[in-house]
């Protein structure tokens, strides 16, 4: 791991274009607002009062979800707005001590640490950020994290057990008073208040100065923008992983349900698949603790480990047995490609699903090429359903085996260095017709890749509109506590000049009954008539198949 984050220093930051997806799935079906009813003032407050219920029931996770729903189909309402800053403070808050890494290296971080630590944070805003940053507000977005921290019970726990709530409060006012009455116009005015406020919280509170500061280092990095965050330690490890496309643990996806974490997908070849456990299972306990009682953030940290540890599980299947298990951890690898197959034999429609875009993509497209190729690919279906993006780089190298020239993205921001025109190289292009599928949680770099098909004219693109995040972020090490912070540096446009950001790329054939992904499909995909969108893309592949080039 140190050689890995070695090679990532040298390198000063990973370019990503990541859809920031930074919660696990709650247990109770998330609330959804109809379409429908988005549309008076009082549908507004029958949104917020949904929200508020949530809150009041501490599930952060579908708050944020809630309010971001709403907000797409409701934009630019203020109200929730204000609620969805609030839901994201208080979940990334139980994010951060549910992570032992955060709690390990706060209570190891000394005052002096914490606000150089601060201080390379804003460093790094100034200089890479993709505009010019408000001061004053990454301080008062600190500010809000102190106060909210301060309502948190797993934050008083930590810090201010038996402290009078009366004191508490009063902190609080006074702190926000101090906040209002200051204005911060540059970097070294942010590091005194910062200073200030830790120190006032010494004394009022008796706090370590260093908590408060920390406080203050995620709020700044949290108030960049809807993509940017402070990373922990296993988080920046994590972001490493996904890059590289692999990780040490047991090869499994989670999502919390009814207590448990419910089983949703199983890597093969990992330990999970040769201990035989299966999609729809559950684990009721890990090192013989129950689900029940701990978080599922805290479930997932206790399931990492040292290559070669072992975890024990309680395991209830789907026939309502319960297996104990030893499973040994083990590095595993997460393909980027998978479902390689032809999907219609008489007319040679292959199909493969991208799910991500990191190190390995291109070579693992070029493998499944050359697979299909062999089987008699005449026309290929690109599945980037559900993709959140990934690596910038690897988005490009996909799409540049499409398109023959021009360019395939440009990004535009602050500084100098972040203008590029990613250009297309005629030599190595396969010139298969092609057809993309896309939905709303395609994001980032799967929209650099549709875009590019889409505005070159060289496929269709089939499904919804996709997500609509057209920024680029970099991950940039912080030297102080291993941790991290992942920033936007800039915005990306389409060969057109198209701005993808808020906007998404609009389908050719648009389909609004998807009411399947294909990634949850078998073999029998190719008449499997439940994936609406993966029927229209084949019936695509079919009309375009009349005017396509054989090759």
């Amino acid at each position: 791991m140190q050689k890995r984050k070695i090679a990532f220093r040298r390198a000063l930051m990973a370019v990503l274009c990541l859809l920031v997806a930074p919660f696990t799935v709650s247990a109770q079906s998330q609330i959804r607002i109809p379409k429908a009813a988005l549309v008076t003032h009082a549908s507004v407050q029958e949104i917020i009062d949904v929200g508020k219920t949530l809150e009041r029931s501490g599930r952060w996770g579908d708050a944020l979800t809630h309010y971001e729903e709403a907000l797409r189909e409701f934009p630019e309402q203020p109200d929730i707005e204000q609620r969805l800053s609030l839901s994201r403070i208080h979940f990334d808050l139980s994010r951060r001590y549910a992570d032992s890494s955060f709690v390990a290296s706060l209570r190891n971080l000394t005052e002096h640490e914490a606000l150089d630590l601060f201080s390379e944070l804003l460093i790094k805003v100034n200089t890479h950020y993709f505009e010019s940053p408000n001061w004053q507000k990454l301080v008062r977005r600190g500010t809000n994290n102190v106060i909210v921290a301060m309502t948190d019970t797993e934050f008083l726990a930590h810090h201010l057990p038996g402290v009078s709530q009366d004191y508490i409060a009063t902190f609080r006012q006074e702190l926000a008073n101090f906040t209002e009455s200051r204005q911060i116009r540059n970097r070294q005015e942010a590091r005194l208040f910062v200073s200030s406020a830790g120190r006032l919280a010494a004394q009022r509170l008796s706090l370590p100065p260093s908590t408060i500061i920390m406080e203050y280092v995620c709020g700044a990095a949290g108030a960049l923008d809807d993509y940017s965050a402070f990373l922990t330690p296993t988080q920046l490890d994590d972001v490493y992983s996904q890059i590289e496309g692999n990780f040490v643990g047991l090869g499994i996806e989670l999502k919390a349900s009814e207590g448990n974490l419910l089983i949703v997908n199983v890597l093969s070849n990992s330990p999970a698949f040769h201990n035989g456990i299966q999609i729809g299972d559950r684990i009721t306990e890990v090192d013989s603790r129950s689900t029940q009682d701990i978080t599922t953030d805290q479930a997932a940290d206790m399931l990492k480990g040292e290559e070669g540890s072992l975890v024990s599980l309680a395991v209830l299947t789907s026939e309502n047995q319960i297996r104990r298990l030893q499973v040994r951890r083990q590095q595993v690898d997460v393909p980027s490609v998978k479902d390689i197959k032809i999907v219609d034999t008489e007319s040679g429609i292959a199909y493969l699903h991208l799910t991500s875009f990191q190190k390995t993509t291109s070579r693992d497209v070029d493998a499944a090429l050359w697979e299909l190729h062999r089987l008699g690919m005449r026309s290929l279906i690109i599945d980037v359903r559900q993709n959140p993006g990934g690596l910038l780089s690897a988005s490009v190298e996909v799409a540049d085996k499409f398109v023959n020239r021009g360019t395939i993205v440009a990004t535009r921001g602050r500084s100098p260095r972040e203008d590029f025109d990613y250009k297309a190289h005629d030599s190595g292009t396969w010139p298969v017709p092609l057809i993309v599928l896309v939905d709303g949680d395609s994001a980032s770099a799967s929209e650099i890749f549709a875009a590019a098909i889409r505005d070159h004219r060289r496929g269709i693109i089939v499904g919804q509109r996709s997500y609509g995040k057209g920024s680029v972020q970099g991950i940039f090490p912080l030297n102080y506590s291993s941790s991290g912070i992942r920033m936007t540096t800039a915005l990306f446009y389409s060969p057109s000049g198209r701005a993808i950001s808020k906007l998404g790329v609009d389908p050719d054939v648009v389909v609004h009954d998807a009411t399947q992904s294909a990634s949850h499909l078998g073999s029998t995909v190719a008449t499997n008539q439940s994936d609406s969108v993966l029927a229209a893309g084949i019936q695509a592949a079919r009309r375009q198949q009349a005017t396509a080039r054989r090759y």
